[in-house]
């Protein structure tokens, strides 16, 4: 005796219990198939967007360790390189004049000046400024002669013993006479301000270090400006 063919329509929700075995199986599969695609929406899909969340951290973290170790790996030759930096600067800081000897240049400057022939009608050393590691003194002068002997003034200035450095602030220079032909023996005047330099010694550059770690406590922390390196013409 055949058995009766059950349709879908056929079949009863509330006595699932009676329906066929086929129907049962394929009923729990069904509900099986839900319930994992339920659970890969409230939590497998929330763990691997997470997961993939954290597979960009890691890609990113990889590459700024890469990054750091490369600049680790830099770190010492870079050290080397400012450590030789830093002495070939104390060695030119050393070329300039010292304290002590400062007020012996600024006679041979103007000694220079009278021997090349030019006439030193102002010649006025102003206060000293110290800067980071260098201290600039002012010096207001005037001076008058012709366009060689301030040639041999400027020559005489470069082949002192020391180092001079002289940059030439508000300087001008004119004729003297102003109604006659300018020729190369003609009479000039030069007036302004010129600045010369020495390094600062030890216990100077602490004293500075120390009042520029002052101002900035006082300032809140800020970062004093740097001074300005020492240049102009001999």
């Amino acid at each position: 005796m055949s058995q009766k063919k059950v349709k879908i329509s056929d079949l009863d929700f509330n006595n699932i219990g009676n329906w066929p075995r086929n129907y049962k199986i394929g009923f729990c599969v069904l509900v099986g198939l839900l319930i994992l695609l339920l659970a890969y929406f409230l939590s497998i899909k929330g763990k691997r967007e997470e997961l993939q969340v954290l597979e960009r951290q890691e890609s990113d973290l990889r590459r700024d360790f890469e990054d750091k170790a490369g600049r680790a790996a830099n770190l010492e030759p870079l050290k080397q390189q400012l450590a030789q930096m830093e002495q070939v600067l104390q060695q030119m800081l050393r070329q300039l004049p010292s304290k002590t000897e400062m007020p012996d240049l600024i006679v041979d400057i103007s000694q220079t000046a009278l021997s090349s022939g030019l006439a030193n009608e102002l010649f006025q050393p102003g206060p000293e400024t110290p800067k980071e590691f260098y201290a600039e003194k002012p010096i207001a002068l005037r001076m008058v002669g012709s366009y060689h002997q301030f040639g041999a003034f400027v020559s005489g200035v470069a082949s002192l013993p020391r180092v001079v450095i002289l940059t030439m602030h508000d300087i001008s220079l004119k004729p003297r006479d102003t109604k006659g032909r300018i020729t190369d023996n003609s009479a000039l005047e030069l007036s302004g301000t010129v600045k010369t330099y020495r390094y600062l010694d030890e216990e100077e550059t602490a004293e500075q270090e120390k009042k520029a770690a002052e101002a900035a406590k006082a300032a809140g922390g800020a970062t004093p400006p740097a001074a300005p390196a020492a240049g102009g013409e001999a």
